[in-house]
């Protein structure tokens, strides 16, 4: 497992949030995704294999933008 640190363009409220939230939980090998309103910003705990580009998918499904993926 590594971790995953993404900036999401287009968030305004904890319904937003929660809407990414939602759609990166759908995604296997991914664990813990919490995503903060705030600091713009979503955090998770992912295999190897999941991929940068399923990421930025689940975002643009929820109706936002990913415009950054950090894997650490």
């Amino acid at each position: 497992m590594k971790k995953v640190t993404m900036a999401i363009k287009g968030m305004h409220c904890a319904s937003c949030a929660a809407n990414i939230q939602h759609s990166l939980s759908k995604i296997a090998g991914l664990k813990n995704a919490q995503v903060n309103v705030i600091m713009k910003k979503g955090t998770a705990d992912v295999e190897d294999s999941v991929t940068e580009t399923e990421l930025k998918k689940a975002v643009q499904r929820a109706g936002y933008e990913a415009t950054s993926v950090a894997f650490v």
